[in-house]
């Protein structure tokens, strides 16, 4: 049987790291296709990064929707 104090520790665990907030979310989604689109070597692309091949950066990527 789980005490009180470990259900409280494991609720605080899923909520902060788990299911982290829609801000959170957003700013590691944001930072992460950045990093995929800009910085990554694609094989299929003779190792460049997508930004570098497409010569107009990473605005042409499609932009989440809110």
């Amino acid at each position: 049987m789980v005490n009180g104090k470990v259900k409280r520790f494991i609720r605080t665990l899923l909520n902060a790291w788990a299911y982290p907030s829609s801000e959170t979310w957003d700013a590691y989604l944001l930072q992460w296709r950045h990093d995929y689109n800009g910085h990554r070597p694609h094989t299929s692309l003779g190792n460049q990064a997508l930004a570098l091949r497409s010569g107009t950066g990473v605005n042409n990527v499609v932009k989440p929707h809110s």
